[in-house]
Formats: structure tokens, sequence, C-alpha cells
């Protein structure tokens, strides 16, 4: 396995240029594999992992075997609005909702991530607090666990990169994300694709939402519990997932 941190967070060195969007960013992981002599391979990813992993099937189609993703990027058309059922209008509602109130901090590190980022590298609590909060907004009701909370929080102050995480969203959000759902869909992903999904993601999404931009899904599996943070809030199901999803790749 190989788990490279995004440009800025964690153990990656804090960029000292601008434009490390989620494309250049794949770029850089299909170069890290090169030089680690891997020519084919998977790739997983959830939030702006899953943006990555898929930018990376589609600037290297031939070397990616396969995705497995947590958080399908892909928006409703018109005519999708105009037809949902009971349940796609539910799905509708609770992302305008994030849009309306649970957006502050894509809004905020997209237009202004700098003021936000001296904030973050001079206050522990500072930090505690901004990422303690979206922890528990974005996990299902138990939130995350306070210890794994304690663990991702110290990665950001030992490392300070509090303030190049926020840099992220100028590069990406505003300044790469498409800002239609007609644009979003149209950076079509023609690699299998499998999706592992949790009910308490804060911007769900249909399958059929889905098969928009992702042409080839073999397996869209909806758990019952989680939310947006799989991998600390029930890590067994998604280790469970993931193996499951290249397993049926391999065969």
């Amino acid at each position: 396995m190989v788990i490279p941190a995004l440009p800025g967070s964690g153990f990656s060195q804090r960029p000292r240029k601008q434009g490390w969007n989620p494309a250049r960013t794949a770029r850089a992981w299909a170069g890290l594999m090169t030089g680690l002599g891997h020519q084919r391979f998977g790739a997983h990813g959830g939030d702006w992992g899953a943006s990555v992993s898929a930018e990376l099937a589609r600037l290297a189609p031939e070397r990616v075997v396969g995705l497995h993703l947590t958080m399908p990027h892909a928006s409703p058309l018109p005519g999708d609005i105009a037809t949902a059922d009971g349940a796609e209008q539910a799905m509708i509602a609770k992302r305008e909702e994030f849009v309306r109130g649970g957006m502050v901090h894509v809004m905020l590190q997209g237009l202004r991530p700098q003021t936000l980022g001296y904030s973050l590298l001079d206050s522990p609590a500072g930090l505690a607090a901004w990422l303690g909060e979206h922890l528990d907004l974005f996990a299902e009701d138990n939130g995350v666990a306070q210890q794994r909370q304690i663990d991702n929080i110290a990665l950001y102050w030992f490392t300070a990169t509090g303030a190049a995480a926020a840099r992220w969203y100028w590069e990406s959000a505003m300044r790469w994300t498409p800002q239609t759902a007609e644009e979003q869909n149209a950076q079509t992903v023609t690699v299998p694709t499998a999706f592992t999904l949790f009910p308490a993601e804060p911007f769900p999404t249909a399958k059929r939402w889905a098969e928009h931009r992702h042409k080839n899904i073999i397996a869209w599996n909806e758990m019952d519990p989680g939310g947006h943070y799989p991998g600390w809030e029930h890590p067994d199901v998604l280790v469970s997932e993931v193996r499951g999803a290249f397993r049926t790749l391999r065969g």
C-alpha cells in the first residue's frame, strides 16, 4: 500500500508555489507510483481523496486498474431533479441544507485561507475547535472518537500544516472545481469504479446521478452505519469494502 498525503497536509511538505489542485496532485501521484516501480495500480479515496483518485483515473486510465470511492463527486441534472423519487428528494434537500449552512469551511478556506491559517498555526485550541467541529458535524450521531480526533489534530499541529491545508481549498474548491453539474459530470471516468456509501454523508449522491460521470460502476454498496469519515468511524467496514472491490477487479 502507498498512502500519500495531500500537498500541505500531514507529512507532505508545505507547497512553496501555487497550483497544487487535484489535477496536479494526481499527476504527482502518478509520478510517485512510477518512481516506486508500479506501472499498474488501484486507487481509493474519500472527500478530496476521491477527487484526486478520479483525476488520476482520468489522466492515466491505462494505469489505473480501478477505483474505490466513498464520496461520488457527481450532481443531479435538471431532469434528475424533475423526476426524483422520494429517496432522491430527501438527498436533494440534504445537499441544499449542506450548501446553505454546512459549507462554511469550504467558503472561508476557498476565499480567505491565509487569514484563518494564522490562527490555525498560532493556537492549538483554535485548531482543535476548527477541526473538531467538522469531525463531529459530518460523522454519524456519536461522531469520531475523541482519541482519533486528537491524533488527527496533533498531526496538523506538530507538522504546522494548518495554513497549508486551508490553502488547498483556495487552490481547489474555488479555482479548480467545476461550478455546475454539467461541468462536473462532463469530467467522465471510464475505469471500473466501486462505491461504498454511508448514511450520514452530508452531501449524498444517488447512483443514477453518479452514472452521468462514472461510466463503469461495478459496485454500489450502501452501508447502515457511518458518515463522512468511514476510516475513523468504521475502519473494519471500509477495509472489507476496499478488499472486496479490488478482489472483484483482480478476478
